[in-house]
């Protein structure tokens, strides 16, 4: 005996217009199971491996000193280049990604990093390293910003900000690889001699494969994942996208994708961006940067300036502290503890002490040999701080994935935002190295908001536009980090207070923006 399964047509779903129906009814119509929860987790490795490739060279390179002679003005140039390539590639890939998919632009782009940064472990000076950390960055940023339209456009508005959190959450928890796999790996005395290409591999350059390790497997999963079915929608493919749907809801319910209720999206339209027609004539390159600026043009109309601009300025902010300042955390970390542990009973400010170590003054106040031996493993206190660092992200994460539709994004960012800036303005007034240390892990706990203006970008934009508006606000963001790593690295040795007295005081004028963020409306197409 068979159960009779009630079909629904679309005429039976609540409708917005006599004319057509709500995407959003048909895809609540998938319910939330399991396959969310494959996506968000994919999403989650997806961030965590944009974190891992950008500032993890952050380890590498004070370690690889002894076989790489490196200047602290080329440290920070290969600091900065990841962010640089993937400032550069922002608009491109979110331009791919609101054109071709998402899907279809991130599983190739992330196998593409994976080869470079594999390569990246072999080199043997600082132009090679610098090229190929380029192009790493390059294709890593293919997800950093896409998967967050990709994980989105698979959860209805009630949920999409909680999705877009549970894989921050994930995305947190990835990124304790950062200090944990340094302190398993580094810290081991070994060393193999490839003679044919004069190199001796070390610790320090396994760490750089180890790193890369999750871009081969997001390439992989990505492949096996469906492109979102918003976006098939966008661009008319109702027949793939009622597939996608119906392998949802089957993952989901356990049910055939026969008992799916929705039979048909004729009438359920997705608005999307006409482009223009070009000439076939027209130079290739022209064309493209035509169809680029008509893709971008709209971000910049009187509709979306106000968000975009927003956006992109916060984001701007974030960064700078968050990104600009942890390329060198492991360095200032372990300097704190370096001075601590040679000196238990002095207690000075942490600009005193980097203005030790930058002007080569050993800690007990003599001058340094003149050959200065390289360091290959950092202070086990570094790695126990970084960590914690990281699992503050991870139940940071968790904390707002819960509560952003109780409490609001505005007000997360308010507290939140405002914390972190007060923690980095005690940074020059506490003589304590251990808890000055914490003060400045707080200071760049301030990332745990970056999730919070994407949500709200994901938000304010239709499908068409969503991954160009989020790579363009993020690739202000790198702009941020280059910036905010390049001031550390000038003002530590002119003016080091300098630098905590502007990140705090820009932490704080962040929280104060998060007050002008659009409210979405409510009958968006998304």
């Amino acid at each position: 005996m068979t159960i009779p399964v009630k079909q629904i047509n679309d005429a039976e779903l609540p409708t917005q217009t006599s004319s057509s129906i709500n995407f959003e009814d048909v895809l609540a119509e998938t319910k939330l199971g399991k396959f969310n929860y494959v996506v968000i987790i994919v999403s989650g490795l997806v961030l965590a491996t944009t974190l891992i490739e950008t500032l993890g060279i952050s380890y590498v390179l004070p370690v690889s000193n002894c076989d790489i002679m490196l200047t602290t003005t080329e440290k920070g140039l290969i600091k900065s280049i990841g962010f640089i390539g993937i400032i550069i590639s922002s608009h491109f890939w979110g331009f791919l990604a609101d054109t071709s998919g998402r899907r279809k632009i991130m599983a190739p782009a992330l196998f593409s990093a994976f080869i470079f940064a594999v390569i990246s472990s072999f080199c043997t000076n600082f132009w090679m390293l610098i090229i190929f950390r380029f192009f790493t960055c390059f294709f890593i940023s293919a997800g950093s910003a896409t998967i967050y339209a990709y994980v989105g456009e698979f959860h209805c508005n009630k949920l999409r900000s909680k999705a877009i959190m549970a894989a921050s959450t994930l995305f947190g928890i990835g990124a304790t690889c950062l200090p944990l796999l340094p302190w398993l790996i580094l810290n081991e005395k070994w060393s193999i001699e490839i003679d044919a290409i004069n190199i001796t591999y070390k610790p320090w350059r396994l760490l750089i494969i180890i790193y890369a390790i999750p871009d081969l497997i997001c390439s992989i999963l990505l492949w096996i994942l469906p492109e979102s079915p918003k976006f098939l929608l966008s661009i008319g493919k109702k027949e793939e996208t009622l597939s996608v749907l119906r392998t949802m809801y089957s993952f989901n319910t356990g049910k055939s994708k026969h008992d799916f209720p929705v039979n048909t999206l004729e009438r359920c339209f997705e608005k999307n961006h006409t482009i223009k027609k070009l000439p076939p004539s027209l130079n290739p390159v022209i064309k493209l940067l035509k169809i680029i600026q008509s893709q971008t043009t709209p971000l910049f109309s009187i509709k979306y300036l106000k968000s975009t601009l927003l956006a992109s300025t916060m984001q701007f902010i974030i960064f700078f502290t968050m990104q600009g300042l942890y390329v060198w955390y492991p360095y200032i970390l372990n300097t704190l503890n370096e001075f601590e542990k040679i000196n238990p009973n002095n207690s000075s400010l942490i600009c005193e002490i980097m203005s030790f170590k930058e002007n080569k003054i050993i800690f007990n106040g003599y001058q340094k040999d003149s050959e200065i031996k390289c360091q290959e493993d950092f202070e086990i206190k570094t790695y126990i701080t970084s960590l914690i660092l990281e699992i503050f992200y991870v139940v940071g994460f968790t904390v707002i994935g819960f509560s952003i539709n109780i409490i609001g994004k505005t007000y997360i960012l308010l507290i939140i935002l405002s914390i972190c800036g007060i923690s980095g303005l005690l940074c020059n007034f506490i003589t304590s190295p251990t808890i000055s240390g914490y003060f400045y892990t707080i200071l760049l706990a301030g990332g745990i908001t970056v999730p919070v203006v994407n949500a709200a970008t994901v938000d304010l934009y239709p499908t068409n536009l969503r991954a160009m508006a989020v790579s363009i606000s993020l690739m202000f963001g790198r702009l941020g980090s280059v910036a905010g790593s390049n001031m550390v690295g000038f003002l530590l040795n002119v003016n080091c207070r300098m630098v905590f007295y502007i990140s705090g005081c820009s932490l704080l004028i962040a929280a104060f923006f998060g007050f002008f963020i659009p409210k979405p409306k409510e009958n968006i197409v998304i």
